[in-house]
């Protein structure tokens, strides 16, 4: 099915039912998103625990920082 005849289909539904079809689309999208996340944040997760580099800026997460205006 392509994109064209999806979005067609959808036009011939009632709101309620577009309402629901655009939710779980985006849910679908939400998942994939943080499925991708998580496997990149696994993937690095020794390269962060060796090279102390990749983190030297943590040491001011408990800085207060103030905007210069």
């Amino acid at each position: 099915m392509s994109t064209k005849e999806i979005i067609q289909g959808i036009r011939k539904l009632p709101f309620n039912e577009r309402l629901l079809v655009i939710e779980k689309a985006l849910k679908t999208l939400h998942e994939s998103t943080d499925s991708q996340l998580e496997r990149a944040a696994k993937a690095l997760l020794s390269d962060y625990k060796k090279d102390k580099e990749l983190t030297a800026f943590t040491a001011l997460d408990y800085e207060k920082f103030y905007e210069a205006r």
